[in-house]
């Protein structure tokens, strides 16, 4: 199953079963698992082991060195789960150090030309669509949605079920169920990707109370967020509470509406106009 052109290094270890393509090339650390699909022009790197049915199409760069300046060559690594989809030339880096690695869950989906850097964390079942650019230690929690050409700088996280709208920006950290747009603002929460989820009508309910008792009561967030741990005790609430509070960038802030725009029987909330592709992609 592997093409004559293709460079295997007599040490890599992969399953009978991957297909390797045209000109595809992987390094001598290498570990692949069974069924998956290495296209042609593939290159593997590092100290890099894949889980199962993984498939990387033309031009995917995976388990290079991390660009940054402080690394020194050290045989650092990457780790990749089952089931994940890395479309035409996505880059994904190794760690810079050996006391930690790159790594990648299962069930995500990496448009074209996305980038994960250096000692990120993806988790499971995200999208990172075409263009987008993590850089390094980025944390990207289950559900995650991350639209084309988005940013987020180094350290930050994005929270379970977020979804950072077209071109956004973010220095700080993005909240669990909510909206991200332009620069470190967002603008409600995640309501198709909630249902789709299979949040009941209450959960939804809730959270949008949360979302209001925290961006639009006008209290300081830190006091807000000690107000709220008296009334909202669901683990979904308790989730974002908890994600705020561990922040160490500071989270985004609401661009702010007024009473009436915030009423959905009024007028739809802007989370509400953008919507999350089906589970099959």
């Amino acid at each position: 199953m592997i093409h004559p052109t293709a460079i295997v290094h007599p040490d890599a270890e992969l399953d009978p079963s991957v297909e390797v393509g045209p000109y595809a090339v992987i390094d001598r650390a290498v570990r692949i698992g069974p069924h998956c699909v290495i296209g042609p022009h593939v290159v593997i790197f590092g100290q890099t082991v894949i889980g199962a049915r993984n498939r990387f199409h033309a031009g995917c760069v995976i388990g290079d060195a991390p660009q940054d300046l402080k690394y020194r060559g050290e045989p650092t690594r990457l780790r990749i789960g089952d089931d994940n989809i890395f479309r035409e030339h996505v880059t994904v880096h190794r760690s810079n150090h050996p006391q930690e690695e790159t790594l990648i869950g299962s069930n995500n989906y990496f448009m074209q030309h996305a980038h994960v850097a250096h000692n990120c964390r993806i988790a499971h079942h995200t999208i990172i669509a075409g263009g987008a650019l993590l850089a390094g230690h980025v944390e990207v929690h289950e559900r995650a949605f991350v639209s084309g050409n988005c940013l987020v700088h180094q350290f930050c996280r994005v929270g379970t079920l977020a979804m950072m709208q077209g071109g956004s920006a973010i220095s700080k950290d993005l909240p669990p169920f909510t909206v991200a747009l332009r620069e470190n603002e967002i603008c409600g929460l995640n309501l198709v990707g909630l249902r789709r989820a299979g949040f009941t009508p209450e959960q939804r309910l809730e959270l949008k109370r949360l979302y209001h008792a925290l961006f639009r009561s006008g209290q300081n967030l830190r006091a807000a967020v000690a107000a709220a741990r008296q009334t909202f005790t669901s683990p979904h609430a308790r989730l974002m509470l908890d994600f705020i509070a561990e922040s160490r960038r500071g989270v985004c802030a609401d661009v702010g509406v007024s009473s009436h725009e915030a009423d959905s029987s009024v007028a739809p909330h802007p989370s509400e106009r953008f919507e999350l592709p089906e589970s099959g992609h």
